[in-house]
């Protein structure tokens, strides 16, 4: 289990932008790290993904083009830049840790606490 803590959520207009950082209290440089969402009423849904390897990160279909996924192993912290924000982007976002390749899930390994987004028109 990796302690992970978000952090960065907050409220923004419809086609702003906010980053998401995620800071982990061990080494991330091994895991697969991923943020997924959750908003009230509908299912959990993976967002994003980074891999220990040189795999291209995986985006859900509906983020790809607007948000960035990266990270800082020196700072063991993980980042989502989130652009061009939609309403529909709202939500719980969490920070995953995983050895398996569907981090983004959340369903496996660590999942911090979560950091609310909220976009208004």
């Amino acid at each position: 289990q990796v302690p992970l803590a978000e952090s960065g959520g907050g409220w923004v207009q419809a086609g702003g932008s906010l980053r998401l950082s995620c800071a982990a209290s061990a080494y991330i440089g091994a895991y697969c790290m991923g943020w997924f969402r959750q908003a009230p009423g509908k299912e959990r849904e993976g967002v994003a993904a980074s891999y220990s390897d040189n795999r291209a990160p995986y985006y859900v279909d509906s983020v790809k083009g607007r948000f960035t996924i990266s990270r800082d192993k020196d700072k063991n912290t993980l980042y989502l830049q989130m652009n061009s924000l939609k309403l529909e982007d709202s939500g719980m976002y969490y920070c995953a840790a995983s050895p398996f390749s569907d981090c983004y899930e959340g369903s496996r390994g660590s999942r911090g606490q979560g950091t609310q987004v909220i976009v208004s028109s």
